[in-house]
């Protein structure tokens, strides 16, 4: 995947949780895990768009 569009949506991504945790009014406990929940998201999105997520997909524990 080209690093433009990745670049480009980590940047959308982090503007709209900033917009979210500035001004909407919410308990900081449902911002954490909304801040959490996004970051994993993200994460794993990177993972797959680099072709990572895959090769970690096909490990086996155990016979097989």
């Amino acid at each position: 995947m080209p690093l433009l569009p990745v670049l480009l949506t980590l940047i959308v991504v982090g503007v709209l949780l900033w917009i979210v945790n500035t001004f909407i009014p919410m308990a900081a406990s449902i911002k954490s895990i909304l801040n959490a929940l996004v970051v994993i998201l993200v994460v794993v999105w990177l993972l797959n768009a680099f072709g990572l997520l895959n090769s970690i997909q096909n490990f086996r524990i155990g016979r097989g």
